[in-house]
């Protein structure tokens, strides 16, 4: 059986009784770090005979096979990673999908997670949500994710290194305004946990006005689709373009509004504007 196991993302006492019995009776344990899973296991006081066996970003692709075969062997793998839950912005999914290839049994053993965690802290609604991971690392990248992300609707939660943070706030305003509603979780469940809530503006001044250090998870409020705002000739240009794919006006109207978010009165009196010989 592969188990995955999701660790604690700070304090070590989040650790459940099913993680503790899975990791004292492990045969095999795949990990991303062995000195932190070492340290774990010291502080939970927890003694094991497993063989440990590395497995992060850089070998995962390497480690498959062997981790497979001994799966295929009838032996369990406890897939460990140094917080969270594995694959999820970490190693494992390669794994997982290598496991199903052979019909391996799959077991998750829930825990705390940083994006839940994180999105609950930072008080933006939690009906809908995505998770993006890490923005890319080069600002050109970076700044056509975050424009991509400009009309997503849903909370928006991603994963950023400390010494990117500033540049990446200062991205995100680019794209998605200063004065998105958003928040930073610092060192979540650790004790130097901070939360910092606030327009995305306001969180550019915080990231600024200190050294920011650990782990970092950033929640933004997802866009507003009655904040759209068009000028008088973006709507002409817009029902024009239905009426050339065919659409009658009055189709055409009512199209537009429902997409833009705009009332049929203003799209109606904008064609009227068009119509009085105010051409674009």
């Amino acid at each position: 059986m592969l188990i995955l196991a999701c660790l604690p993302i700070g304090d070590a006492r989040d650790s459940s009784a099913n993680l503790i019995s899975a990791i004292e009776n492990a045969q095999y344990v795949a990990a991303e770090d062995s000195r932190k899973f070492a340290r774990l296991c010291q502080e939970l006081k927890i003694k094991h005979n497993a063989k440990v066996i590395s497995f992060f970003e850089g070998n995962e692709s390497e480690r498959l096979d062997e981790l497979t075969t001994i799966l295929k062997s009838q032996k369990d793998v406890l897939v460990v990673t140094d917080a969270g839950a594995p694959g999820i912005s970490d190693p494992g999914y390669r794994l997982i999908r290598a496991a199903l290839l052979e019909n391996i049994q799959i077991k998750v053993l829930p825990g705390p997670s940083a994006v839940t965690s994180a999105l609950l802290l930072s008080g933006l609604p939690t009906d809908r949500f995505c998770f993006e991971g890490f923005p890319p690392r080069t600002k050109g990248a970076r700044s056509k994710w975050y424009k991509d992300l400009a009309q997503e609707e849903r909370t928006i939660i991603f994963f950023e290194a400390p010494h990117r943070i500033i540049e990446s706030l200062t991205d995100a305003a680019d794209a998605l305004g200063q004065d998105r509603a958003g928040a930073v979780c610092r060192e979540i469940s650790k004790h130097y946990e901070e939360v910092v809530r606030g327009s995305i503006s306001e969180l550019i001044i915080w990231a600024n006005s200190k050294e920011i250090l650990g782990e970092i998870t950033v929640v933004v409020e997802g866009f507003d689709p009655g904040s759209r705002e068009f000028a008088t000739e973006d709507l002409i240009k817009l029902v024009l373009a239905q009426e050339a794919a065919g659409e009658s006006r009055k189709e055409a109207i009512s199209l537009i509004a429902k997409e833009s978010g705009v009332s049929k009165r203003i799209v109606f009196d904008a064609m009227v504007t068009y119509k009085s010989g105010d051409k674009i």
